[in-house]
């Protein structure tokens, strides 16, 4: 088999599970049910996965790690703690509404894959964290833990789109992005 067919298969295999997983749960998904939603036998499934948890692990690792990299990369182009957090947020409203299975796959299995990744492995809530660090540090934030800091935006920014989710709320996080930001910033700057 061609490497890029090989990799065109991996990437249809990854959109089905992300897609099933996100409608069905992780538990409730099976092999069968993503072999099929691809085309492929399970055996064939196996030739690009050992198993379903491989398959999440694989999936959550990788598009996990590129969304720290956007984020950091996001930051990176801006020049103050404002800036950069504004940025990020946008990011995060962009992606949910780029993909909101792949950022609802990522929000809702995370706590069963942050464990495995290896020390040292950039993640989005580090970005966050150093970004809200250095703006303390240099005093475009008021003194505070940056873990709580950073807590604080998160739950801004991840509550609502658990909420849209769950119907609760608008799909388009893009049409709250402004809203999203102020309340975020507002989290860390009143204290």
């Amino acid at each position: 088999m061609p490497r890029h067919a090989f990799t065109d298969t991996r990437q249809r295999i990854e959109q089905a599970a992300i897609r099933l997983f996100v409608a069905k749960g992780v538990a409730e998904t099976t092999i069968k049910d993503i072999a099929g939603a691809v085309g492929l036998s399970e055996g064939a499934l196996y030739r690009h996965f050992q198993s379903k948890d491989d398959l999440v692990w694989k999936t959550f690792e990788r598009h996990y790690v590129a969304f720290a990299m956007t984020l950091k990369a996001l930051a990176a182009n801006e020049s103050t703690a404002r800036q950069k957090v504004t940025a990020m947020i946008r990011g995060f409203c962009r992606a949910h509404d780029d993909d909101p299975a792949l950022f609802r796959f990522l929000l809702f299995v995370q706590h069963g894959q942050l464990a495995k990744l290896p020390p040292g492995t950039p993640t989005p809530v580090d970005v966050m964290r150093a970004v809200l660090a250095r703006g303390i540090a240099d005093g475009e934030i008021p003194s505070q833990g940056p873990d709580l800091a950073t807590a604080l935006i998160f739950g801004v920014v991840l509550q609502p789109v658990t909420f849209a989710a769950y119907g609760r709320l608008p799909f388009d996080l893009g049409s709250m992005c402004d809203r999203l930001v102020t309340a975020a910033w507002a989290a860390v700057t009143i204290v």
